[in-house]
């Protein structure tokens, strides 16, 4: 027998994959979902509807501490002055202290009821931002119960609008039936919170137009500023008032801190170069006065601030609905402009 025909052995590979040490890299995971934009401009609008967190917590709240401090011993310094005052009156006149005791009753009935208002606020708020945050876990784990939960608490909210009653019938017909997550709660996207987006993009519009008009007729840069204040803080009471909230002064705080929070993850005050060359640039800023310049400018950063408020008073992301863009709610801004003829 010849020795090309001797029997061999040969070494079968394992089915079983090589382990990670072994030089053999593993294949890279699955990528996170990302949305494509269009132009890189449009990341300004892509950011709206991510959760925003209200506020980092800082590890030593000292600040916090200071506060609370100062509170306390203001608090015990009122109380001793009014006791104080009280013993006083009663000295001089017991029908003063009786006035006096009558007044303080008063006073402590109506800072009971300002601080249940307050409260009332802050938890009409957190149960929206709860809205919220549950819709989005519900579409990102393609939870079915958990979507049908978002709509009925989404529906309880909007319980005392009658302008809603036919959306809240329509989504009461749907009951069990089988329907995709994002189709669910798009469903109630639309059927109860279509209408108050018209509203709050009306409400950024006109907000805009006059914050624009004001700055470009005010004589001094003090009026700009102030009504530019004015305007964003009643835009935001209007905006939270749209969705079902119902801030009070410790409400509207958080509100205002989370819209400006929001507009710094999505870039800040940027209203995009199309916009900005369109009224800085181009020609325009030759042809028309520096004032009316300002007041665009001033307008369209207003409609920016409107938009980051209506990310965080609305109580779903935006799903099926389309978010509003910033030519939506202030491209009229620019039609003065568009329309000026040249010299």
């Amino acid at each position: 027998m010849s020795s090309t025909n001797r029997p061999r052995a040969f070494r079968i590979p394992s089915a079983t994959p090589p382990e990670a040490g072994e030089g053999v890299v593993p294949p890279p995971a699955p990528p996170s979902q990302v949305r494509i934009v269009e132009e890189p401009f449009e990341i300004v609008e892509a950011a709206d509807g991510v959760a925003v967190p209200v506020a980092p917590k800082s590890r030593a709240p000292w600040l916090s501490l200071l506060l609370v401090a100062l509170g306390g011993l203001v608090s015990l310094g009122v109380g001793l002055s009014v006791e104080r005052l009280i013993s006083d009156l009663f000295s001089a006149a017991p029908w003063l202290g009786a006035v006096a005791l009558v007044l303080l009753a008063i006073a402590a009935v109506a800072f009971l009821a300002i601080l249940a208002r307050e409260l009332s606020g802050i938890w009409r708020e957190r149960q929206i931002e709860r809205v919220r945050a549950k819709a989005v876990e519900a579409i990102a784990t393609r939870d079915h119960s958990s979507a049908q939960g978002v709509v009925r608490d989404l529906t309880a909210l909007y319980a005392d609008r009658a302008a809603l009653s036919g959306g809240r019938a329509r989504l009461d017909t749907l009951g069990d039936a089988i329907l995709d997550v994002d189709d669910r709660i798009g469903l109630a996207e639309h059927e109860l919170l279509a209408p108050l987006d018209r509203q709050a993009r009306n409400a950024i519009a006109s907000a805009a137009k006059q914050v624009s008009a004001v700055t470009a007729l005010s004589p001094r840069a003090i009026v700009d500023v102030a009504f530019v204040v004015f305007a964003a803080v009643r835009l935001l009471r209007r905006i939270a008032t749209i969705y079902g909230g119902r801030p009070g002064f410790l409400g509207f705080l958080r509100l205002a801190r989370s819209a400006f929070a929001h507009l710094t993850v999505t870039g800040g005050m940027a209203v995009g170069e199309s916009m900005i060359q369109q009224v800085l640039g181009l020609g325009i800023a030759a042809r028309v006065s520096a004032k009316l310049g300002e007041g665009v400018l001033n307008g369209l950063m207003t409609a920016r601030f409107g938009l980051a408020a209506m990310a965080v008073c609305r109580p779903l992301p935006f799903v099926r609905e389309a978010p509003p863009r910033l030519t939506d709610v202030a491209g009229e801004l620019l039609k003065p402009l568009e329309s000026d003829p040249k010299p």
